[in-house]
């Protein structure tokens, strides 16, 4: 494989790392997918699936898109309800977050930069 180009499948790439495509913990390290700038995923929630717990104290700036569905995003700062496609919201450090898929739902998540 040559390290400078990729194509695949969000779906499939994403299953061995909860959907994450871009980011630090691509193995190996030299491959092209595999970077500490960015973070990006791929995620289809079923209608009901919830994130029941915050997430805390995260220090990167996040956005999430809504490819199609209903999403709802809850942050420390209000909710954000999402069903067109394209909508989406960007909140950066330290604004805590939970989610939930309102309507079977297909998201793509970019959070910047990717660290450990």
């Amino acid at each position: 494989m040559n390290a400078n180009w990729y194509h695949g499948n969000a779906a499939e790439d994403g299953q061995e790392t909860r959907g994450w495509l871009l980011g630090h913990f691509i193995k190996p390290s030299d491959h092209v997918r595999s970077t500490q700038d960015v973070e990006v995923k791929w995620a289809t929630h079923p209608a009901g699936e919830k994130r029941p717990e915050w997430t805390t104290d995260d220090q990167r700036t996040t956005m999430l898109l809504l490819v199609e569905g209903h999403f709802r995003l809850h942050l420390t700062e209000g909710v954000v309800t999402m069903t067109r496609q394209g909508d989406y919201a960007v909140w950066g450090p330290g604004i805590d977050h939970l989610w939930e898929a309102v309507d079977d739902s297909v998201v793509i998540t970019v959070r910047w930069p990717s660290s450990p």
